[in-house]
């Protein structure tokens, strides 16, 4: 893809430099555009998944509705020749969330953690940009099936890793019955930036998808791991200091059923993402105590 190219396609003016911006895991191709008065990220990809991306744009136009600190929408539409589309969003300057957070008090850690989880249950009163007719029981409970068999295929094991599908034959049953809401698809400490003036901001709705909206906290380890407090202040903010039980027992169902398939997910990656899975499953272990408790020991209020 040839920078000139995007120079004479894209609705700006007054362009100086367009530089590739390689950070996160998304299959889309990003870019620094930086023209005389402003600055912008530019996110491209495959015309094949134009979908994908108006829906994106909606997300956004949603954020922007409801006040929420994220990427503000440029502009959408085809690119070069009709075979890309793109995103262009105002650009928000930051430290990545998951660098800086240690370096706040543990109040604050707490504090800034409660953000996130009332701009989550916002997100999810979002119009729904994509549906699916299958009941979320059917859904979740296939996806479940898999992750099984991808373990028991699997050449390596984790110590005591039995206790995973324990937990989940447990707690499958949750699942009927169950509402769908729009799901930011990804959230958590790694796609959240923190400004210069100490406010939290959620990126990347590239993964969106629906669920179940307990199912958006199956990351939360990512957080805990990092800061306790952080997460804590997650749940906390989400439901307002009112977590019902259910909410620990389909959380605890998430999470095992995520692991299941993330040593398989590994190995192809070699041994170290497969000594990242294992510690991740002793930590786990050890916030649950094998599994006795179903509050992880990690949560309190700071």
């Amino acid at each position: 893809m040839m920078i000139d190219s995007l120079k004479s396609h894209l609705p700006l003016q007054n362009i100086q430099t367009i530089t590739p911006f390689n950070k996160g895991w998304s299959d889309d191709r990003k870019f620094i555009v930086v023209t005389v008065d402003n600055k912008y990220l530019l996110r491209v990809g495959d015309i094949n998944n134009k979908n994908r991306y108006i829906q994106h744009a909606r997300l956004l136009e949603q954020a922007a509705e409801n006040g929420l600190p994220t990427h503000r929408l440029i502009a959408h539409g085809t690119l070069l020749a009709d075979t890309h589309y793109f995103l262009l969003l105002g650009w928000l300057a930051g430290d990545d969330a998951e660098d800086v957070i240690t370096s706040f008090s543990q109040a604050e850690q707490y504090n800034l953690g409660l953000e996130a989880g009332k701009i989550l249950k916002v997100i999810h009163n979002f119009k729904l940009v994509s549906a699916s007719s299958e009941s979320w029981a059917k859904r979740f409970n296939r996806k479940i099936d898999r992750k099984i068999e991808m373990y028991e295929n699997c050449e390596l094991k984790y110590e005591n890793g039995h206790l995973l599908q324990d937990v989940v034959s447990k707690y499958r049953h949750l699942l009927e019955n169950k509402k769908v809401v729009q799901h930011h698809g990804d959230f958590h400490i790694g796609n959240m930036l923190i400004d210069e003036n100490d406010k939290l901001h959620i990126i990347d709705f590239d993964r969106h998808d629906t669920g179940e909206p307990y199912e958006e906290f199956n990351r939360i380890t990512w957080c805990a791991s990092l800061s306790p407090a952080f997460a804590s202040g997650r749940i906390d903010g989400y439901f307002n200091n009112d977590v019902p039980d259910e909410f620990w027992e389909l959380l605890l169902l998430y999470i095992s059923s995520n692991m299941l398939s993330s040593l398989p997910w590994a190995i192809p990656f070699g041994d170290k993402e497969i000594t990242t899975m294992r510690k991740s499953y002793a930590e786990i272990l050890d916030w649950y105590d094998d599994f006795i408790r179903v509050v992880p020991n990690w949560y309190k209020i700071y």
